[in-house]
């Protein structure tokens, strides 16, 4: 699992990359009187990549905001309680989201969708959070079956 999060990760470092520098190629041309036909559109792509990338991979490294004055107020059984039903709940709005974004990821390719300028299709954007999606709750799984272990080190 571990594997397939890191390569998550890889893409929507990737696609950061390539937003980066497609972002800057757009403002040269146009400042050479040429506009980057389709940057938009390849960058919002991009834009669900490195989300959808980086997802499961902070939830791993447990990168996400928390609430350590909360937690710190609480004893150590408590805060156990608390993280593993935080936990569950973590992963049934994660199931939730899996599922919205499978039915609208088919509803749209169904109906043929795709970008503005460049007409690329834009339902395996929606499987791809859904991927991601996914296998964040399974890092999520992984967190309340064993609460104290590191999946990634920091």
């Amino acid at each position: 699992m571990m594997a397939v999060v890191h390569v998550f990760a890889f893409a929507a470092g990737v696609a950061l990359i390539a937003m980066a520098l497609l972002t800057c190629a757009d403002i040269a041309m146009r400042l050479a009187g040429r506009a980057f036909k389709g940057a938009y559109d390849i960058v919002g792509i991009l834009a669900v990549v490195a989300v959808a990338g980086a997802l499961p991979l902070t939830t791993a490294k447990k990168g996400h905001v928390a609430i350590e004055f909360f937690f710190g107020k609480l004893g150590p059984r408590t805060r156990l309680v608390v993280d593993s039903i935080m936990r569950a709940t973590m992963i049934a709005a994660l199931g939730f989201a899996v599922r919205g974004l499978w039915l609208q990821g088919a509803k749209i390719r169904l109906a043929n969708e795709v970008s503005n300028t460049l007409e690329i299709p834009l339902f395996w954007t929606y499987w791809a959070l859904a991927a991601a999606c996914a296998l964040t709750a399974l890092v999520v799984v992984f967190h309340l079956l064993k609460p104290g272990k590191e999946m990634v080190r920091a």
